[in-house]
């Protein structure tokens, strides 16, 4: 009888743990979408540099810009590039 409250304890946390699972899911799932997404923008960053040289416009590879190409996509490199020309 005295290993009953530990088993009952860990059951309880497993529950716990299982219902945070259950109301944190779309959240992560949004998170790790846009990390990939990001990731991708950091990937077409890093290309862009190397030709944008070519064209006289460079932008920065960083984490800023690959977080605005995650959120924004296609429109945020437009952004990107707007920015950098009004900056000049």
């Amino acid at each position: 009888m005295t290993g009953l409250p530990g088993y009952v304890a860990w059951c309880l946390a497993g529950l716990v743990l299982c219902g945070a699972l259950l109301l944190l899911r779309r959240p992560a799932a949004q998170l790790i979408r846009l990390a990939l997404r990001s990731g991708v923008g950091l990937a077409a960053l890093a290309l862009f540099s190397q030709v944008g040289h070519l064209v006289g416009v460079q932008l920065g590879v960083n984490l800023f810009n690959a977080l605005v190409l995650g959120v924004l996509g296609l429109p945020g490199f437009g952004l990107l590039l707007m920015m950098q020309w009004a900056l000049r």
